[in-house]
């Protein structure tokens, strides 16, 4: 799975919080699940191109 999210700016965004290592991989992976599912409604609208309305 290609890293789609940038980890120093995860951190950045939750300030003074620690951040445990596999956080990264599940944030990566909700991010996947909602490009597919972005993805796949615009498909189904006869569209190629993603659009907010399609998160």
């Amino acid at each position: 799975m290609a890293d789609l999210i940038v980890k120093a700016a995860v951190k950045d965004s939750l300030q003074d919080m620690n951040v445990a290592s596999d956080f990264y991989d599940a944030l990566d992976q909700e991010v996947q699940e909602l490009l597919d599912d972005a993805a796949r409604r615009a498909s189904e609208n006869d569209r190629k191109t993603v659009q907010p309305r399609d998160l």
